[in-house]
Parts: C-alpha cells; structure tokens; sequence
C-alpha cells in the first residue's frame, strides 16, 4: 500500500486565509464561495492518498449559484434549511475532487 500525506505548510495556509479573509470582508461575505474555493483547491494540491494526488475543479461561479439557492432557502424556512448547507457544500466539494494519476 502507498503512502498518504498532506505537504501544505503553515506559510503558505496562513498567507491563503489572510486573502480569504480580505476577499469576504470587502465584498460583505457575497465573496465566501471564492474563499472556500480557493481553500479547498489548496487543500487538495496539496493531499496526497495512497500515493494518489487529489485535484480540485470546482470553480468559484458554480458555487455560488448554489450559496444563493440555498441561503435564500434558509431564510425563507427561518434557518432550519441552513442545517443542510454544510453537507450540501460537502457534497459540492466532494463531486468536484478528483484523483490525479
């Protein structure tokens, strides 16, 4: 069996979420998919599963699209959709990774 590990470093973790970070604050939050795209597409250049590398596609535009369906869904159910967004979004994130071989 092949090895699995993670080769992101602090440094650079540190310096993606100081962007994330001013990307979400200047755009009052309405830039969120783009911080989390990019956090995932970081996360998985840098994933490594059984000597597999991982490959994130999902894009920035397509999540958004559906952030907007589904905060809409939650306001209009007074927050009870907003428990289903997480897995929503992992269910996005997880048809859009892919092995790199």
């Amino acid at each position: 069996m092949k090895s699995s590990y993670f080769d992101g470093g602090f440094m650079s973790y540190l310096g993606l979420q100081i962007v994330n970070v001013i990307i979400v604050v200047i755009t009052l939050g309405f830039g969120s998919p783009w911080a989390m795209v990019r956090t995932y597409r970081w996360e998985a250049d840098h994933t490594v599963l059984e000597g597999n590398r991982t490959v994130f596609t999902g894009t920035a535009m397509s999540l958004f699209g559906q952030w907007i369906v589904w905060w809409l869904l939650t306001l209009v159910t007074f927050g009870i959709y907003g428990f289903f967004v997480h897995v929503k979004v992992l269910q996005w994130r997880t048809e859009h990774t892919y092995f790199v071989n």
